[in-house]
């Protein structure tokens, strides 16, 4: 009796298992989908907003950035998640060629170390700056979850427009996606 009883809980716990597996496929794919579904518009789309906010962490975001900046299709903007004691000139060696903009409308954040750290420490910021609406600026397989993380902290009145930029000079691996997916999920327990 005991024997059968053991096995029964062993089968039990398998189920249990497999159906957990069978949830976190079902999560994973659905994100999956998600987060390849944003397409590079920054190429595509002409916006303007008051403010921009660029989530540092990959190539051609502040180049973007500088580039609405300098059209002026915004009149601030944001760059979150540089180092302490990093200069405009450090992170954007091409700064002297955008000979019409002023450093004084390029605002850093330099406190955030995450996509969550990103909205928390530009809120203020974006407040401050008297901001109705802003352009947010960050890879195409980022903005799903970069989207998603600064609807749940900015007001439901502040407009966030999605500016996707091409994640750097190759494809995105599918390492690159599935860990975005795997960041995506995590962030779906607490941040939205």
């Amino acid at each position: 009796m005991a024997k059968k009883a053991g096995r029964f809980f062993r089968r039990r716990d398998v189920i249990v298992v497999l159906i957990l597996l069978l949830l976190f496929l079902a999560a994973f794919l659905r994100d999956y989908g998600r987060v390849t579904s944003q397409p590079i518009n920054s190429w595509s789309e002409d916006l303007t907003a008051d403010c921009a906010v660029v989530l540092t962490g990959g190539s051609n975001r502040v180049r973007e950035g500088l580039d609405l900046l300098s059209r002026a299709q915004v009149r601030k903007l944001i760059i979150s998640g540089v180092y302490s004691n990093v200069q405009l000139r450090e992170i954007f060696p091409l700064w002297p060629f955008y000979g019409n903009v002023q450093e004084k409308d390029v605002v850093f954040d330099r406190r955030s170390t995450t996509t969550y750290g990103n909205a928390q420490q530009s809120l203020p910021i974006v407040e401050a700056l008297g901001c109705r609406d802003f352009i947010l600026v960050t890879s195409n397989i980022h903005m799903y979850r970069a989207h998603r993380t600064f609807s749940a902290i900015f007001p439901s009145s502040m407009t966030i427009m999605r500016y996707a930029v091409h994640p750097g000079h190759i494809e995105p691996s599918l390492t690159d996606i599935s860990t975005e997916v795997l960041k995506s999920l995590f962030y779906s327990l607490w941040a939205y």
